[in-house]
This record gives C-alpha cells, structure tokens and sequence, in this order.
C-alpha cells in the first residue's frame, strides 16, 4: 500500500509493500555568543557573563586576564596558586588548565558549576585588582540560521507548537558529521540539495520487471521510478485493481533523503535535520513496490552484514529509515535481520502507515527492536491518516492536507512522472515524512556520541518527547519528539570525541 501523499494528490490504496509518507530537512547552527565586553589592561577589570549563550548553558571553564607584571601573569604556578585560593574564596574547586596565546589563564572548573556559582567566582577574580578581565570560556558555533531559501517552510522543524524543535539541537554544533545513515527505499534521483551527503548505496530489487532498469540485482541505486498504470499490479483480495488509477513517480526515496540530510547554507532549497551526514540509498522499491526478501537483504547490507553476490558496504549504516510496509504483522525473516542489524549496533526507524488503524498490523511497524514512528499534523493532532496503537513508540511531524499547503513537509524531488525530469521541492504528508524525523534526530545522537547503542538512541527520544499540544486518539507512543530536549541529554557525550 503507498501510503506516500502529495498535498493536493489524494492518498493512493494499498499495494503489497508500501511506501509510507515522505519527509523533510532542515538545518541551524548554533548562535554565534556575544562578545563579553574586555577593557584595556590597567582599567577595573569586566566579568561578563550574561551573554546569549551564557543563558543558555553553563561555561566550561573561565579566561583570565592578568595585569602586565603581576606574578600570576608571568608565572603558571602563581596563577594555579590563585585559582586555588579564589575557588577556596568561594567554596568551589578551580585549576589551572593552560596559558593561551595571549597570555591569559585558563581556568577550569572540576565539576559543573550552578550559573550563580560561576557568577560567584567570576566576582572574585573582577575584585582582584591584578586582574584586568574575566570571561566565561563558552563555546563557539557557526552562524544562527540557515541561508536556504526554503527554510522558512519547514514548520516541522523549527515551530515550537509543534515542530521538532531541531534548531535547539543545532545550537550545540551538532549536524550529523559523519554519520552513516541508510534510506531503503526506492533509491536516488540526482539533486543539488543531496548530492554532496551521497554515498555509494546499491540496488536490491531482484525481479527485473520491477527494477525498471532491464537488469537485476547492481551497484546503481538510481530510481528508475515507480510510477504504474491502473491494475498493472495484479488485484487485491476483493479483486479490486491495483493501483486503482494510473500513478505518477513518487520519487520517495529522494524525499525521504531530503528532510534527513539536505545541505544546509548552500543558498539552495531547504536544510536537512543531520545536513552533514552521509545518506547511502538503498533500492528495493520499484513499480508495484518491493519484497521482503529484498528488504530483509537490504537490511542485513545496509547494517555491514554479509549479502551473499553483494559486495561489502564500505559505509555500514548507524540509522536505517524504512518508510514502507506492508498489512501484516512482523514475519520472523523481517525480525531476525532486524535484530542482526541491531546487534551490530544501527537503529533502525521506521513508519506506522497511514490506513488510520492499528499499527500492530503493520510490517515492518510491529517489529520488534525498531523505533516506530506515528505522524502528526501542524496543529500538534495524530494526522488523520496516521495509524496508532501500542506498537508506536514516538511521533513526529508527518504533515496532513490543509487550506493551505505549506502544512505539509517540503522536501526535495524530481518534477519527472513517467521518467528522471529536473530536480524540484515538493510537499508531501504521510507516516513516511515521519520517520526520516526520527531518523535525522537518531544520527544527531550518533554525532554527539559515536559509541551510543540503539536501545539508548530510543530510551533518549521517548524520555525527552513532549505531550502532542493536539489530540491523538488510539495512542501516539511518548509523545511529539523534541529534538532540543533529546540532545540537550546528551550533549556531555560529545566532550573529549
């Protein structure tokens, strides 16, 4: 069943294994800190902390400008002296860390510090009349937001009512940089917004006539597209044709790609949510969709396991997305590859699908060892279409049909419906645009920590997450994920990477 939706385009029926939504991307870096203000050496020395960043997290340690010829400027051990004595002053450990290039102290702090606390020490170094100034030693980012002309429409990830709240993520200097995430899914269409995160991925499709490129299995991701005419894929269990009308290319591999990783500040279309992470397609949907023997390879491939005439993956997934399923529960074939892929150390996100029911009849939805994720519409509502229920671990903005179509999620395309036309931005809806969220969110956790193990990325999204400022009704998991939130958990583990 494609449960993929463009805005306009109503929702197609179900085919054997469906593609599920498609999603978006965007990308800030951290606002850049104020410059505390530094007087001239012979003034009343400055303590400035108050800054921007300073409101927002706590100094890791101090800078200390002493006067010309006092002992604790020309001597490291009359500064580490001090910096015991003020820290005794003021009931709190300090040390010595280095002298900087401009001769000032570095002072460190042995255990994290309260904000009055380092107003408190800040204090005793600006009365030290050897002391010419005092700065908190904060850290620096690259510039606030994003040049990408289509930032400004992706609500899902910026609106606090009820977007993702990624850019409290991008604040800590978090983008994704080298993470490998795999998108199984029906391959690549050549776009500007993509092409620099790309790397080498591979076709699964086995059965030539779905492949749509005259050969099988091969080392060419492309989509070929999967667009198919009225009843061109058999019939279903009423007799009914599949599809019921004539389909355009979806290109939802392509989509699904740009909201995890489109480039951010290249003065191009829109900003991925990990816009420095590496995106590897994976094919295995095709015309009339894909089959689980071929998802079950992708999935062991994709995770660096071994495929029997495949190559090895030089570029072993840390996320897996796989916005696509089929109505039946978990197959032990699905569960077993998923659970390698699991040990090897990948979380695997996936969608619920948009049939407005149960996701515990949904596979790969009611797998174990997956993070499965529910949609939700501008208004903080479970989108109408999005399934439900226990198997849902968490929810994420999915986008629903609205007066206005900037309440979907804008990602990048391809403007081709029966064949590669020119690279284009395009909002779609579904469970599918969902789960790339979750999967954006999950490689900025992989950045922060390279050695987090899936079950931590998923214990951190579902702890983190938010009530839906909607109604959902039939069961949403955790609640609307909130990337701020989540990586603000995890942000100590990116000290000393």
């Amino acid at each position: 069943m494609y449960g993929l939706k463009r805005i306009r385009i109503p929702l197609a029926t179900a085919a054997a294994a469906a593609i599920l939504g498609t999603g978006v991307t965007a990308s800030v870096a951290a606002p850049n800190p104020a410059t505390p203000a530094v007087k001239e050496q012979g003034s009343a020395p400055t303590a400035a902390f108050g800054s921007a960043a300073a409101k927002d997290s706590i100094p890791e340690g101090i800078i200390v400008g002493y006067k010309k010829r006092t002992d604790a400027a020309r001597s490291d051990a009359e500064a580490r002296a001090d910096a015991r004595a003020k820290g005794a002053k003021v009931g709190e450990h300090l040390g010595f860390d280095r002298r900087l290039g401009t001769g000032a102290a570095l002072v460190g702090f042995d255990s994290k510090m309260a904000a009055e606390d380092v107003k408190d020490v800040m204090a005793a170094y600006a009365s030290d009349p050897d002391v010419a100034y005092v700065v908190p030693d904060e850290r620096m980012y690259a510039t606030a937001t994003p040049n990408d002309p289509l930032y400004t429409q992706q609500w899902d990830l910026f609106e606090n009512h009820a977007g993702m709240r990624v850019p409290g993520a991008w604040k800590r200097g978090i983008t994704g940089k080298g993470v490998n995430v795999s998108v199984i899914d029906t391959g690549y269409v050549a776009h500007s917004d993509l092409a620099a995160n790309i790397v080498p991925g591979y076709d699964f499709i086995s059965d030539p006539s779905r492949a749509r490129d005259g050969d099988g299995r091969d080392s060419d991701p492309a989509d070929q597209g999967d667009w198919v005419r009225r009843g061109e894929c058999g019939t279903n269990a009423a007799g009914e044709p599949l599809p019921d009308r004539d389909r355009n290319n979806t290109w939802h591999g392509t989509h699904v790609s740009g909201t995890i990783a489109a480039t951010a500040n290249n003065s191009n279309g829109i900003t991925g949510i990990a816009h420095r992470a590496r995106i590897q397609p994976v094919r295995v949907l095709g015309k009339c969709g894909g089959s689980t023997s071929d998802i079950i390879d992708a999935i062991t491939w994709s995770s660096g396991g071994t495929v029997w005439g495949v190559p090895r993956n030089r570029h072993p997934a840390d996320v897996i997305n796989m916005s696509l399923g089929g109505g039946r529960t978990c197959d032990l074939g699905s569960q077993l590859a998923i659970n390698a892929a699991v040990a090897r150390g990948t979380t695997v996100v996936v969608s619920a699908g948009n049939e407005n029911s149960d996701a515990a009849n949904q596979s790969p939805a009611s797998c174990a060892n997956v993070i499965n994720v529910a949609a939700s519409d501008r208004e903080g509502n479970r989108a109408a279409y999005s399934n439900y229920g226990w198997t849902v671990d968490i929810t994420a903005p999915g986008g629903e049909t609205k007066p206005n179509v900037s309440n979907g999620i804008l990602s990048t395309l391809n403007s081709g419906t029966r064949g590669v036309g020119l690279e284009n931005y395009d909002f779609y809806q579904g469970t599918s645009m969902a789960a790339p969220h979750i999967t954006g969110l999950a490689a900025l956790m992989y950045d922060a920590n390279s050695r987090i193990r899936p079950a931590q990325v998923e214990a951190a999204i579902k702890l983190h997450a938010r009530l839906l400022p909607g109604v959902c009704v039939g069961g949403c998991g955790a609640g609307l994920a909130d990337a701020s939130a989540t990586l603000a958990s995890v942000r100590g583990f990116r000290l000393g990477r």
